[in-house]
């Protein structure tokens, strides 16, 4: 309920949720995009300034003479219904050059009759202001102006004069209406706007976002109302109709908000819809350029048929990108205000402006308590499917109503809250959900944590389906670690002392092995046999596993002080590690089943860890481990033929991984395989040297000392010319 009751302060504008007013715009945007008719309207036609325009008449603003005479051209010539200005006439026209005359005629030809009498003549010719306020007198010219708000402290900019108010101060009085304010504007000349037939601002509403959904039909200033450009060029062409208000409630009373606009003209009765802030939603008809674009100059230069512009309404303005006259909409991120108008226009004409009335509120209010309810109720009732079909309908019919308002009721109902809200409130039972199982993943982890690794326990509960207990053949790595000596120090030792020791080491042991997603297998007094891809597939399965050997021999290292504290010998294991196909799965008796792998693949694990002593090595791998952990360095100690299997097989010490191992390591491993290549070759004599010299580098190394060996016996006992170079181990 407390969800419930924070979208329902969103939807009431208590406050406004950032993330919810975002979705809902790009919502709007998108369902608007979705239901473009994308055809203009024939009616319409746009005079753009383009650049076209601006090369062949020269640079903006022209002329007052040259804006006169497309006056003529339009009227005139071509019979247009009316010419709406999406630019404004603020300032007087001095290029003329009619004020330098004038201060000659007062200085240097003040006492030249002939200078006065000519000056006199062509005056009313050099006058543009007026010429053009005489060429839009008794002519359907609507012009444009901007309010604006100044900033605190400074003094408000007003220049020009404002037309008329469409209603005057004090016609709202104590009603409830948000009307947009504003203390600053930019009007045209006063000889000009008292010869236009109307005017209108053209502000829009740039919302939070930057994009320009809404324009704002009737707004506010000092205390008068003032209507947008585009109902005063509809109101031009109807004949200035009267522009009549409709409220929530009787309008004889007191109260209700503005609801809608009416125009009673002779051609039938035109209502816009407004919201709370008297704006209408921009009815856009597609993208750019869906209202045919005509250049000016071709209009002013005569070059267009009649057909072109007659009856037409003309708005006049400017999509060259100098001019500044850009905006961003939900149809388009750079796009000419002039078109806005247009379209606003049609929809104002065409009667098919979305309604964004003041009671959509309310009713987006109880829409949102009754699902909030609905599924505050119900959802903890439910199970998990239950609740993810309830909580899906629910969206879906919330999607489906707003669209059939959209589309068949034309009107637009905020969209994001109730999806928002919904997703919000199953999510919330579903986490309540996760956590009341996440104490049954805790008991069965207390269970088998100690066999599987947590994190395996965590995905084997996620992906039950993936794991299997039946037997099947899988490509899988096998660990086996083993205590060098061991028999001799359980000798040494007491039982529960022994005891001791092997919790000490096997633990630690057992963690790397879980830390890298191992499975331990079993325990065979101090060996531990583990292994990797499964009972979950783990594609990098060679990988974890010696990446577990080489942590397991750093760990036991470091266990060496804390071993000789308590009095115990050092102790010392043997890794070997081996990858291949085997089978995996629950074996057993009757009696007894365990989770198990078998195959030769784990016999040849066994093997290798068996003879780590025999070459010195903590870590030995097979060839197929190898080639699949290929992010480690390997140095190749052998090829041998272990007993039990008559295939010889080649086996490698990891040194570390790729880019962490030393120079130092690198050349000696160098050296021997180099000694390796020359032992296989029979080349004893240079062979024993390498190998003397690689014993100079590590005295102590066994390696090199069982090869100096095998040099020393095969010098004086050839192995043959047919010798393959393999060793033949004869016990485990």
């Amino acid at each position: 309920m407390a969800v419930v009751l924070l979208f329902l302060g969103d939807a009431a504008k208590f406050y406004r949720l950032g993330f919810v007013q975002f979705i809902d715009a790009k919502l709007y945007d998108y369902r608007l995009r979705l239901t473009l008719p994308n055809a203009g309207d024939e009616r319409i036609v746009i005079l753009d300034i383009d650049e076209k325009s601006l090369k062949e008449d020269g640079r903006w603003p022209w002329g007052r003479d040259k804006m006169a005479m497309l006056m003529d051209k339009l009227f005139d010539q071509y019979g247009v219904a009316v010419v709406g200005f999406d630019v404004v006439f603020a300032e007087k026209d001095n290029s003329s050059g009619l004020r330098v005359l004038q201060d000659l005629g007062r200085n240097q030809f003040k006492d030249v009759a002939q200078f006065q009498s000519v000056l006199q003549q062509i005056k009313p010719l050099l006058e543009y202001d007026n010429l053009f306020a005489n060429k839009i007198s008794q002519r359907n010219v609507a012009l444009g102006y901007y309010f604006s708000n100044s900033e605190r402290g400074s003094d408000k900019s007003r220049s020009g004069i404002l037309p008329e108010p469409v209603f005057s101060a004090g016609t709202f009085k104590g009603r409830p209406i948000s009307f947009m304010r504003w203390d600053s504007y930019g009007a045209n000349l006063p000889e000009l706007q008292g010869s236009a037939a109307n005017a209108g601002h053209f502000n829009p509403v740039v919302d939070f976002d930057g994009v320009v959904r809404r324009v704002p039909m009737i707004v506010e200033y000092d205390g008068a109302y003032y209507e947008s450009l585009s109902l005063a060029v509809v109101r031009t062409v109807l004949g200035m109709p009267k522009l009549s208000p409709g409220y929530a409630a009787n309008k004889d009373k007191n109260y209700g908000g503005l609801e809608w606009l009416d125009l009673e003209s002779a051609q039938g009765n035109l209502r816009i819809p407004v919201d709370a802030e008297v704006s209408a939603l921009v009815p856009y008809r597609g993208e750019r350029g869906s209202f045919r674009y005509i250049s000016v100059s071709d209009a002013l230069h005569g070059r267009l048929s009649l057909p072109e512009l007659q009856n037409k309404i003309v708005l006049v303005g400017t999509s060259a990108p100098g001019l500044m006259d850009m905006r961003s909409t939900p149809v388009g991120e750079v796009y000419p205000g002039v078109e806005i108008h247009a379209n606003m226009i049609s929809g104002i004409l065409n009667q098919d402006i979305r309604q964004n009335p003041p009671y959509v509120l309310g009713a987006n209010v109880l829409l949102l308590l009754l699902i909030g309810v609905v599924l505050a109720i119900l959802l903890p009732m439910l199970s998990p499917i239950q609740g993810t079909l309830l909580s899906a309908g629910v969206l879906t019919l919330t999607v489906v109503i707003n669209g059939s308002l959209w589309q068949y009721g034309n009107i637009a109902l905020p969209l994001a809250g109730g999806m928002i809200m919904v997703a919000t409130l199953f999510a919330l039972n579903m986490t309540y959900g996760y956590f009341v199982e996440a104490r049954t993943k805790r008991q069965i982890t207390g269970l088998f944590g100690q066999y599987v690794p947590s994190e395996l326990v965590d995905e084997m509960s996620k992906n039950p389906e993936q794991v299997s207990m039946e037997g099947e053949s899988r490509e899988m790595t096998i660990l086996f670690s083993d205590v060098r000596g061991f028999t001799t120090i359980s000798e040494k030792l007491e039982p529960k002392e022994l005891s001791l020791l092997m919790n000490e080491f096997l633990t630690p042991l057992s963690r790397v092995i879980y830390g890298h997603r191992g499975t331990i297998d079993k325990y065979m007094g101090d060996c531990i046999m583990a292994f990797w891809g499964a009972p979950l597939h783990d594609g990098r399965h060679a990988y974890h596993a010696v990446l577990s050997g080489l942590e397991m021999q750093r760990t036991l290292s470091s266990l060496q002080p804390h071993f000789s504290e308590k009095g115990w010998p050092p102790i010392h294991i043997g890794v070997g590690i081996n990858t291949g196909r085997v089978s995996v799965g629950n074996m057993g008796s009757e009696v007894r089943v365990a989770y198990t792998v078998m195959g030769d693949v784990v016999n040849l694990a066994s093997r290798l860890e068996g003879i780590t002593k025999e070459y010195g090595a903590g870590v030995l791998v097979g060839e197929g481990t190898k080639e699949e952990a290929h992010e480690f360095v390997y140095r190749e100690l052998d090829l041998v033929r272990v007993k039990g299997k008559d295939k010889p097989v080649a086996i490698f010490e990891p040194l570390g991984l790729s880019g962490e191992v030393d120079q130092e390591v690198l050349e000696e491993a160098k050296l021997f395989q180099q000694a390796l290549r020359l032992y296989r070759k029979q080349e004893w004599d240079r062979a024993e040297l390498q190998l003397y010299n690689l014993l100079k580098i590590a005295p102590k190394s066994k390696l090199y000392e069982v090869y100096a060996e095998r040099v020393s016996y095969f010098r004086n006992n050839p192995p043959g010319e047919n010798w393959d170079g393999v060793f033949v181990f004869k016990t485990k």
